[in-house]
């Protein structure tokens, strides 16, 4: 189970996981629980805002404002807008499960092997759940 403490740590702000520190140590988890926590807050605020947007091209469009052209053109955003909604909701499960793992003590291991997925990989991608090699064999797969 991993320690409770990565969640009291204040990091310093050109903290950078190293390789020569343990694994998945308590600094390194406060620093991936601090960037996945901005990210989630980040889109969170995100979505508040594509929502209101949504919102407000509705009432236009049911309050009839514009022309055909200008109805066709708040009907195409509200379209596009609720699909960046869809992608932000995924995005967001994702966060949520990788905070979940920081939590469980399995952040930083992949979910198929529990092998380290590795900190080059994760400062990259901090939603990797699969070492590099398992990934690609998926992505083969899915082909």
């Amino acid at each position: 189970m991993a320690k409770k403490n990565y969640k009291n740590i204040t990091l310093d702000p050109k903290y950078i996981p190293k390789k020569s520190e343990p694994y998945m140590c308590e600094e390194q988890l406060a620093y991936f629980y601090q960037i996945l926590n901005a990210q989630r807050d980040e889109i969170m605020q995100d979505r508040a805002d594509v929502l209101n947007d949504v919102r407000m091209a509705e009432k236009n469009e049911t309050a009839g404002v514009g022309d055909e052209q200008d109805q066709a053109s708040a009907e195409q955003e509200i379209t596009m807008n609720l699909r960046m909604s869809e992608r932000t909701t995924n995005l967001l499960q994702k966060i949520n499960a990788a905070l979940e793992r920081i939590e469980n003590g399995k952040y930083g291991y992949s979910v198929i092997s529990g092998d380290e997925i590795g900190l080059q990989r994760l400062l990259a991608r901090p939603l990797a759940t699969m070492t590099i090699e398992e990934q690609e064999e998926y992505e083969q797969k899915k082909r």
